[in-house]
């Protein structure tokens, strides 16, 4: 599973400051949206595994266990502390059948597009720089991930990557970053 680089690469949210910012427009604007921001970035799951999720899918249990969209692998991932925290205030007055990220043009979930629409409004509307879509959740997620543990084999296993150096790229771990990084090394 190769990663491309080319004009639809999008990038990590690297700020953690910008990620409060675009967290704090969202929740004041909806709260549906906040959330859909915050479940990208602390679950590291495609916009096409989050979308669909029902309130019964997340709220009676602390793994979310699903069928990847795009590679049919079942995937077990834990819902954190603080993801745990938003779910529970969110679904409070939801009945388990309604979707998480119900759409107000009936009965679905919203689209991809409409995602990627309420990303790209919050990121641009704070100052955040580079092309920004629906898989920068995933890629901040990755990002922040490896920045916190710089363990680069277990997001690989976490992404289901077949090697560290597509996981690296795949999260902008790029020749500038590595170069800066040596810059300050000294033994």
């Amino acid at each position: 599973m190769a990663v491309k680089k080319g004009a639809n690469t999008v990038e990590p949210i690297r700020d953690i400051e910008k990620i409060k910012e675009i967290k704090k427009y969202l929740l004041h604007r909806s709260y549906r949206n906040y959330l859909l921001f915050t479940f990208g970035i602390n679950s590291g799951l495609r916009i096409s595994d989050i979308l669909p999720l029902r309130v019964m899918d997340v709220k009676y249990t602390n793994y979310l266990i699903i069928k990847e969209k795009k590679t049919k692998n079942i995937r077990k991932t834990i819902i954190n502390e603080t993801l745990r925290r938003e779910i529970d205030r969110y679904t409070r007055k939801m009945a388990d059948s309604e979707y998480l990220f119900p759409s107000q043009k009936g009965e679905r979930p919203i689209s991809r597009i409409q995602a990627w629409q309420i990303i790209h409004t919050a990121a641009k509307a704070c100052g955040v720089e580079g092309p920004i879509g629906t898989h920068t959740l995933r890629k901040t997620f990755g990002y922040h991930f490896y920045q916190k543990t710089k363990d680069v084999a277990m997001l690989q296993y976490i992404f289901g990557h077949s090697s560290p150096s597509i996981t690296l790229r795949y999260i902008g771990i790029n020749d500038e970053m590595v170069s800066k990084a040596l810059e300050e090394f000294s033994l």
